[in-house]
Parts: structure tokens; sequence; C-alpha cells
């Protein structure tokens, strides 16, 4: 899980103004944070069958957050996919 200082740190880059926590760049970039997290826990726990379901959740999540941002603001949208690095 997310540490809570990580967090904040997301929070302070992708924010658009100060007490920012639920803009879609925030909610993608912490989504993006909690699937690398889970990527490589799965990398040392190959038979997490479970967890492996909740990475799953999370990427659909991610996937529908950007499709909302790409229809919302298309600018905004490739700013998000450049900085978290997500190919697309």
């Amino acid at each position: 899980m997310l540490a809570t200082e990580k967090k904040q740190e997301i929070i302070n880059n992708f924010k658009k103004h100060e007490g920012d926590t639920g803009s879609p760049e925030v909610q993608i970039a912490i989504l993006t944070a909690r699937i690398v997290y889970l990527t490589d826990h799965f990398k040392i726990h190959k038979k997490d069958h479970h967890s492996r379901r909740g990475l799953l959740k999370l990427v659909g999540q991610r996937r529908r957050m950007l499709d909302y941002l790409k229809s919302r603001d298309l600018d905004r949208y490739k700013k998000v996919i450049e900085q978290l690095g997500i190919r697309r």
C-alpha cells in the first residue's frame, strides 16, 4: 500500500489548486502508483491471485478515468500520459 508521504508527494505533483485531491490527474497518478506497487509485488509473489484481481480492478478504474479525461480535455490527458509514462 502507498505510504502517506508518498501519496502526499503524488498529490502535490499533480494537484490543480490547493487542497485538490480529487481531480482526475491526481486520481490517475495515485492509481498508477498502486499499480506499479502491485506489479512489483507479483514479481515476488507469483501465486497471489487474490491481489491480482485487485490489480485488474485498479487497471480498469484507471482506464475509465483516462477515458473520462480524454473526452473532457485532450491536452490534460496527453500531459498526464506523458508525465506518468503510460503508453497508450
